[in-house]
């Protein structure tokens, strides 16, 4: 049943900290500056390397809690003629920052996104992205990225600001396909990541 229009609408969840949220320190147990962060799964749509159709992003670590990747625009990322889907982009800005959570050790999903498009992306352009960590305030993280074009130093094309909320392991193996997650159970490689990646939120 829609809301009455006497009743005021829900106001979004934000996606900047609030003023009592901390920047942590990078965990101990975080991938090392300069490691590539591969796949945590490999049919991810967003980094899966077994994904056909996929973005394939391989981020890599920063130096604090950043990281950077590389995303080539192909002809199944189309949306208009010879131009990126406004999706895909926004899937690409949600790969990025998904990633910040191995520097922080703590396994969170997408609570909220937001996307500005700011100039067009063709189809073959390589996306420069980076995303950085903002604030962290009980099991919030708060995030921002972005992706430019034709160099890490060319034009803002897409900006994002997220939250992301950490999650037990349990999250995905409750909710997930069943034959999914056996996959993974019998993977002894993404096993030994996702034991190293347990945490207590």
């Amino acid at each position: 049943m829609p809301p009455s229009s006497t009743t005021p609408p829900t106001p979004p969840t934000p996606t900047t900290p609030p003023p009592d949220a901390v920047l942590p320190p990078r965990a101990p147990e975080a991938p090392a500056p300069g490691s590539r962060l591969g796949s945590h799964y490999e049919h991810c749509f967003g980094c899966g390397p077994q994904h056909p159709g996929g973005l394939r992003i391989d981020a890599v670590a920063g130096q604090g809690l950043d990281v950077t990747a590389e995303f080539t625009v192909r002809d199944v990322h189309q949306g208009g003629p010879g131009l990126a889907h406004g999706g895909v982009l926004t899937t690409a800005m949600d790969e990025t920052l998904g990633t910040l959570n191995w520097l922080l050790h703590a396994p969170a999903v997408t609570g909220r996104l937001e996307t500005d498009f700011l100039c067009p992306v063709p189809v073959d352009s390589v996306l420069h992205l980076r995303a950085w960590v903002t604030g962290v305030h009980g099991r919030k993280i708060y995030s921002a990225a972005e992706a430019r074009i034709g160099g890490p130093d060319g034009p803002v094309a897409v900006r994002a600001q997220a939250l992301f909320v950490q999650v037990k392991l349990e999250h995905f193996t409750t909710h997930g396909r069943p034959e999914d997650i056996e996959k993974v159970l019998d993977d002894p490689d993404l096993m030994k990541r996702a034991r190293a990646f347990e945490v207590n939120p």
